[in-house]
């Protein structure tokens, strides 16, 4: 279980987003409204910097710690580490990081600005070394070789401002107190122990920035930050030796600030850098909390539920900032904090309870870019359909008949395997084989992004979609540290396609999709794990029999609207069950229906009540490469001498406290979890808060 200064922690980035945003949802609906229909003109007047405002920030950082070590029978010893760590867009790893930053500005007769920000920014995941933005050096010891390393886990600021506005454009000067939480670490290589203590450093901060318009109530800021935290000392307990050691840190970031408090575009920094029509910002948080009593478990290994009970939590948020470049195309960038972990560290079930839940967790909040894709629209004739603003959807008028093409980073499932009723875990419901298909094993990171293309052909009734996509470096069954990873070969890929029939029935909308892929990389057989596993004793190992392959498979996707306020779904699905999945989940074969109540009837529109059910299921010989030993991506308990059909259902009540803000109460009911008939059944009970804007 969490502790409880362990759950304090791990929910500020939640609190804080929720409580400095709810406040202002709906003059942020209003001025979204406003900002993809007013244009500015050349009569409005140079805007006033004056005000709240509350907005977030990604950015690089670099640096240096020169430290010494003493003590502990070593020799006096000096060292220093380069904090700067380069962007490796395949793991996701490196010295950038993420932010959010609060402020107030007042703006004199003479134009001269005065104000001051605090802010907090988060590194991204550490890579598998450990580290973020930080070091590490090697020393020698008496007792072998030590490798001393220190990673920012988190780091923020409280400055003043002071600045000079002429016309739309701030120039500033910053400065002020600083501060850092970083995680030291000392480990023997020879003897593999190691101390892990954390350590606060304080110091100042200063620097400069610009800052412009570029909607109603919203500005764009660029800044330099440099950062001294002085000189520690940290005491290794187990190797009996102290590092003194300084850190200075410096950063170039990028911010986006919505202004509190105009009534009117004129009011407000206005005068936008580029056409309002051309732009367009959205953003959400979402924290879940999930967890389970005991149940009856007579043993365990090690991807099982934990029969004697669990809770865990996460918490995200995300910006979605998006550009027309040229007619028809437009760039989206989006950046997340992310925090928190799946039950049992993502394990136990095929059909895990929480698609909020990644494979990789962390107790501090932390960095991504999970998606930054450019999308091409070329329309190409019938009736005109118009097109809301909306996550990642800019505001426009199409042709019904149109192609679209999608190159980036993105994942997978934002364009395959969609369903209006059962496909967002921040919405409705949370069971990975739920949201998709169980059996659509899409190319995906460990976060579930890759790396593709993907082009869509809109035609009368019919959509064909096809795509290409990076499968992981390695299959992230197995021990498979890699499997986080994409291929920066891509020499591994996956290929889609999707056909989609829209039709009427009884006069009420609905959708059919086949959707089929073929993986094509480096993957076992479980035959042949098996086969060597008699040979050489031990545990079946996949990771010892991969070679190149492929694994294709192939699903049904049905949604049909019943009434305005009732819809039902349904999936169907196969995967070739003679060879592991690369990226999703261990599901051969699975069966889902479900339906959907929107809370009208009752007098709460914006309410929605689910039920589903699902029935997963995998091949024979794959069942006998579990009861050998082998580990698959999310299940393996050892053994599995009474194998049956995991089976789950789930309810859930999304409650609106408004249109943008939903609290949703959830329970799932895993029998079989893992399809093991001697384990479970497993009761899991969820909570969740969502909002967007």
């Amino acid at each position: 279980m969490v502790s409880g200064r362990g759950v304090v922690r791990k929910c500020v980035l939640g609190v804080v987003v929720a409580a400095g945003l709810a406040s202002a949802q709906q003059a942020f609906s209003a001025d979204i409204i406003l900002a993809t229909k007013a244009t500015p003109t050349s009569t409005q007047s140079a805007p006033d910097w004056i005000g709240w405002y509350v907005g977030g920030h990604l950015g690089d950082a670099w640096g240096a710690s020169n430290w010494t070590a003493s003590g502990g029978g070593t020799p006096f010893t000096a060292g220093s580490l380069d904090l700067y760590q380069p962007f490796d867009g395949f793991s996701g790893n490196g010295s950038y990081f993420g932010g959010l930053q609060v402020g107030y500005d007042y703006m004199l007769p003479n134009r001269i600005v005065i104000g001051g920000v605090a802010d907090a920014s988060f590194p991204t995941f550490p890579s598998l070394s450990g580290v973020s933005i930080g070091g590490a050096s090697s020393l020698a010891s008496p007792t072998g070789e030590e490798i001393y390393s220190e990673t920012v886990l988190s780091f923020g600021t409280v400055r003043g401002r002071i600045g000079y506005a002429p016309g739309n454009w701030l120039f500033y000067a910053t400065g002020g107190f600083a501060w850092t939480y970083d995680q030291l670490t000392l480990t023997n290589a020879t003897t593999g122990a190691s101390d892990m203590p954390f350590l606060w450093r304080l110091g100042w901060a200063t620097g400069a920035g610009v800052e412009v318009p570029v909607a109603p109530h919203w500005t764009a800021s660029f800044e330099y930050l440099f950062a001294d935290y002085g000189k520690s000392s940290v005491l290794f307990p187990s190797a009996g030796e102290v590092f003194a050691s300084d850190l200075t840190q410096q950063e170039l970031r990028a911010g986006l600030n919505y202004r509190f408090g105009a009534t009117s575009p004129a009011d407000a920094p206005a005068s936008a850098a580029v056409s309002l029509d051309n732009i367009n910002f959205h953003g959400q948080t979402t924290f879940t909390w999930q967890g389970y009593p005991s149940f009856r478990s007579p043993y365990t290994g090690p991807n099982s539920l934990p029969g004697t009970g669990e809770g865990r939590e996460t918490a995200d948020a995300t910006f979605y900032a998006g550009l027309r470049l040229w007619q028809g195309a437009e760039l989206w960038i989006n950046g997340e904090l992310d925090q928190g972990f799946g039950l049992a560290d993502t394990h136990g079930a095929a059909g895990f309870p929480s698609a909020e839940a990644y494979k990789l967790g962390e107790d501090y909040p932390y960095a991504r870019v999970p998606r930054y894709f450019i999308r091409q629209t070329i329309n190409l004739g019938g009736d005109t359909e118009k097109a809301d603003a909306d996550i990642n959807q800019f505001a426009e008028s199409q042709a019904a008949n149109r192609l679209v093409l999608t190159i980036g980073k993105f994942s997978v499932v934002d364009i395959f395997d969609t369903n209006k009723y059962a496909n967002n875990p921040k919405s409705d419901f949370l069971n990975w084989s739920l949201v998709n298909a169980g059996t659509f094993d899409y190319a995906a990171d460990a976060w579930a992004y890759t790396y593709g293309a993907a082009a869509e052909w809109y035609q009368a009734h019919w959509t064909f979609r096809a795509g290409i996509f990076d499968l992981s470096a390695t299959p992230t069954g197995g021990n498979s540290p890699n499997g986080v990873n994409l291929d920066p070969t891509f020499d591994q890929f996956q290929l889609v396609g999707e056909v989609e029939d829209r039709y009427e029935l009884w006069g009420q909308p609905g959708k059919i999709k086949i959707t089929g892929f073929l993986s094509r990389g480096r993957a076992g057989d479980y035959a042949d794990a098996i086969a060597l596993a008699a040979i050489a004793g031990g545990p079946a190992d996949i990771n010892a029999v991969r070679t190149y392959t492929s694994r294709p498979g192939v699903s049904v996707n049905l949604e049909q609207q019943i009434t305005e306020t009732v819809g039902l779904f349904a999936r169907a699905g196969w995967a070739d069950g003679n060879v592991e999945p690369w990226d999703f989940t261990d599901i051969d074969r699975t069966v889902s229906a479900g339906v959907s109540l929107a809370g009208k009837q009752w007098g709460r529109p914006d309410d929605t009540i689910g039920i589903a059910a699902v029935v997963n299921g995998i091949s024979k010989i794959h069942q006998e490469f579990l009861n050998d030993g082998g580990l698959g991506i999310l299940v393996s308990d050892g053994q599995l001498p009474n194998p049956g059909l995991e089976q789950i259902i789930e309810t859930y009540y999304s409650y609106a406290i408004s249109s943008s803000t939903h609290l949703t109460a959830d329970y799932q009911l895993i029998v079989n979890p893992g399809y093991n008939t001697d384990r479970g059944p497993v009761n899991v009970f969820a909570g969740r808060f969502h909002w967007q804007f």
